[in-house]
Parts: C-alpha cells; sequence; structure tokens
C-alpha cells in the first residue's frame, strides 16, 4: 500500500514540474536546424584559425577568430540546453500518458475481471436455457438471446481493449526508454562542449598574455587598422555627399523642366480657341520628382531599390566565401585596446571573388591604401567593399546580385559595410543570411 502511494505521489511530482514548465519555442528539427548551421560555423572559424597558425606570432585577427569561436561554442551549449528542455518535456509526457494508460489497463482489468466472475458463477448452460425459456413471450425470448449475444461481444470487446491498451502502453514505455537514451546523447554532447568551452578560453587567455607581452607592435598594429578605417568611412561619407549632391541637383532639374512644361500650358490654356473648333482646352498641371518626405533617393526607381533592400534583411547573399572574424562594434581585445568596426571583417583566400549582395548601381571606386574598395548604391541604402586587390566595375555601372565586383587583395580580409544615406552604418551580420 505504502509504495503504491510513493509512486502516486512521484507520478504527481511529475506531472506538476512538466505543467509548471512552459512549452518549447522551438522544435527539435528547429533545433538541429540551428545546431547544424553553429556547428558549421565553428568548422569555418576552425579553418580559419588553422591557417592564420601558421604565423607563429599572435595577431589580433587570430584573437578575433578566438573570441567569435568562444561565442558559438556558448551558443552550440545553449542549443543543446533547449534540446535537453525539449526532450524532458517529451519524457514528461510521455510518464503522464503511461500514468493514464495504466489507470485505463487497470479499470479494465476490474470489469473483465468482474465479468469472468458472474460468467463462471451462471456457467450451466441448463442455467442459459431456463432463462431462455422463461421469458413470457416469444419476442421476450428472443430478446434475451440477443442480451446473452451482446453480454458475450462485451467480454470480447472487454479482453481486445485490455490487450490495445498493453500494447500502446509497451509502445509508450519503449518510446520513453528511446527518449531517456537521446537525453542521455544531449547530455554527454553538452558536457563535451563544455570541456571544449574551457580548452578554448585558456587557448584565448593565452593569444591574449602572447599579446600583451607585444603590446607596443599590438598599439601599433590597431593604429594602423584605425587610420585605414577612418580613411575608408571618410571616403565614404565623400561619395554619399557626392551622391546627394547629384540626386539633389537631378531633382532640381526634373523640377525645372516640369515648371517649363506647366508654364508653356498654362500659355496654351490662354490662347482662345480658332473660330469654330469644338476641342477643349486641356487644364494646366505641374509634373514634379517624388520628394518621398525626407529621402534625396526619391525617384521610382529609388523608392523601389530602397524597400526591397530592405525587404532583404537577413536574407543576403555574403559577399564572399570566408569568415567573420571581427563582428560590427566596439572591441576591446586587451585592456587599454579598443576599436570599433563600422563594418564586419571576412576573412577569405587571398583572390576570392567579393560579388554584390544586391541589384544597385556603381557609386564609386575608391582607392583605400595600397587597395581598394567598390561603394555600391541601393536605393537611399548604400554597400561597401575594401581591401580588393582587383576592381571588375566602373562608376555608374549597374549590377546585377552576384555580380563579381572585384577579387580580395594579399592580405585576405574584406572589409564588408553597409550604410545609408544619412551616414548611419548597420551590422551587416544582420542583413546577411545564416
Amino acid at each position: 500500500m505504502l509504495k503504491r502511494i510513493l509512486t502516486g505521489v512521484f507520478f504527481l511530482a511529475i506531472f506538476i514540474r512538466s505543467e509548471a514548465q512552459p512549452p518549447p519555442t522551438q522544435s527539435k528539427a528547429d533545433l538541429e536546424k540551428e545546431r547544424a548551421a553553429i556547428q558549421k560555423e565553428i568548422d569555418d572559424v576552425r579553418q580559419s584559425l588553422d591557417e592564420t597558425h601558421k604565423n607563429k606570432r599572435q595577431t589580433l585577427g587570430q584573437l578575433a577568430l578566438l573570441q567569435r569561436r568562444l561565442r558559438l561554442r556558448e551558443s552550440a551549449i545553449r542549443n543543446i540546453n533547449a534540446q535537453i528542455d525539449v526532450i524532458q518535456n517529451d519524457m514528461n509526457e510521455s510518464w503522464r500518458e503511461i500514468v493514464k494508460l495504466k489507470a485505463e489497463l487497470d479499470t479494465l482489468k476490474v470489469q473483465y475481471s468482474q465479468s469472468i466472475v458472474f460468467a463462471y458463477k451462471n456457467r450451466s448452460s441448463y442455467d442459459f436455457l431456463n432463462f431462455i425459456f422463461s421469458a413470457s413471450t416469444f419476442n421476450d425470448a428472443l430478446r434475451r438471446i440477443e442480451y446473452l449475444k451482446s453480454y458475450r461481444a462485451y467480454r470480447e470487446e472487454r479482453a481486445e481493449n485490455i490487450r490495445n491498451t498493453q500494447q500502446l502502453l509497451q509502445a509508450k514505455i519503449d518510446g520513453l526508454q528511446k527518449t531517456r537514451a537521446e537525453r542521455a546523447d544531449a547530455l554527454k554532447r553538452q558536457s563535451k562542449e563544455r570541456s571544449l568551452l574551457e580548452d578554448e578560453k585558456k587557448e584565448k587567455d593565452l593569444a591574449v598574455q602572447q599579446l600583451q607581452s607585444h603590446e607596443k607592435e599590438l598599439r601599433k598594429e590597431m593604429a594602423d587598422k584605425k587610420k585605414q578605417d577612418a580613411k575608408l568611412e571618410a571616403a565614404i561619407q565623400a561619395a554619399v555627399r557626392r551622391a546627394i549632391k547629384e540626386a539633389s541637383k537631378k531633382n532640381e532639374e526634373a523640377n525645372r523642366a516640369a515648371a517649363a512644361s506647366a508654364a508653356a500650358a498654362n500659355a496654351t490654356a490662354k490662347t482662345p480657341p480658332s473660330a469654330g473648333s469644338n476641342e477643349p482646352v486641356a487644364p494646366a498641371t505641374l509634373n514634379t520628382v517624388k520628394s518621398g518626405g525626407k529621402s534625396v533617393f526619391s525617384t521610382d526607381e529609388d523608392l523601389h531599390l530602397s524597400g526591397d533592400f530592405l525587404k532583404n534583411q537577413h536574407h543576403l547573399p555574403w559577399p564572399v566565401s570566408g569568415t567573420i572574424s571581427m563582428t560590427f562594434g566596439l572591441h576591446e581585445y586587451i585592456p587599454g585596446v579598443k576599436h570599433y568596426n563600422i563594418g564586419v571583417t571576412i576573412d577569405a583566400h587571398p583572390g576570392s571573388v567579393v560579388k554584390a549582395v544586391f541589384n544597385g548601381e556603381v557609386e564609386s571606386v575608391l582607392n583605400i591604401g595600397d587597395g581598394q574598395a567598390v561603394m555600391l548604391r541601393h536605393g537611399k541604402y548604400f554597400s561597401t567593399y575594401s581591401n580588393l586587390g582587383t576592381v571588375s566595375v566602373t562608376k555608374g555601372q549597374k549590377v546585377q546580385m552576384g555580380q563579381i565586383l572585384g577579387q580580395v587583395d594579399q592580405n585576405g580580409q574584406l572589409e564588408f559595410i553597409v550604410s545609408d544615406e544619412k551616414g548611419i552604418n548597420y551590422d551587416p551580420e544582420k542583413w546577411l543570411r545564416r
């Protein structure tokens, strides 16, 4: 009796716990897809690190890759934790169904045993015949025969229900054992990922120590990058100002042409029609270029292009095949050595082709230090591709998504920047597809 009470309390505790837990926001398939994507990024970073390790001295690029790998490893652990939660919820649901099926099975067995006892007590064929022939009328005898048939069918149905419930219960128990095995595998992966995370933290700390031992060189390297980025940003801003000036000039010319056309129409309207003419006089109209409210890039083509570019956030193709070694925003590699990256730095093989991420127009081809940069305009948005060794397009050229713009220079790092007409820089990772 005590054992049954404890078992009931155990199942009740599991039920309450499972009810208290919020339902998972992602399915197993979604989490597995996410895990595969994270693992691919980790593999890409590892490949980039293997290439950079050929250089015996630690560099900022290596440290950036190590930091990125740590963030990806933490994401992998969070993904596994979410998978464990989903598996645990499945186990709790299986336990509830097993408890329910056991209760149904016990009820069916009790009902069946009662019917067996009744049949045993009335097992004499004489009693059944007597029950039939003691009917007062022929119709009553037929009803009694149907009753006996129904009772026999009821017993057979109870027995079949017991067998089906037992099979279903066994299937649930087998499924629970399989789910337990999945949970055990997930826990092993979690333990492995945490161990890898600790090792990678040590590797990152060692890289920081080595960089600190070369702080003077590091600061010079950082100063050179800041100077290069400053040149690039200044060139981008200058190109944007030129683009705005050209667009404003075109708008003014279009407005003057529209005003002249309207004036001519008004003059024609004031001329009296010739005698006997029945043709109506057209009213004067003023066709001006759409202002779009705020943006100077307000032609129908520009508005359409800007809208399409914005809609494709998280879906733009990568400009080059590689790995992001330095993300967008502020970075502090060692105390006192900071850098704000205006775009993302993508490590790629020297000579890799760089492609346009969206349809647009070549706004400018820039010379930045020893390298080159291509700047595309997509309506009021701009994408810039810097550190190119060769360039395959010219200013004013219309380009399509995926069209080759040039090749990565010998440094093997593409600087990719997304900005708008107001000079706001966006995180390119939020525009590129995973």
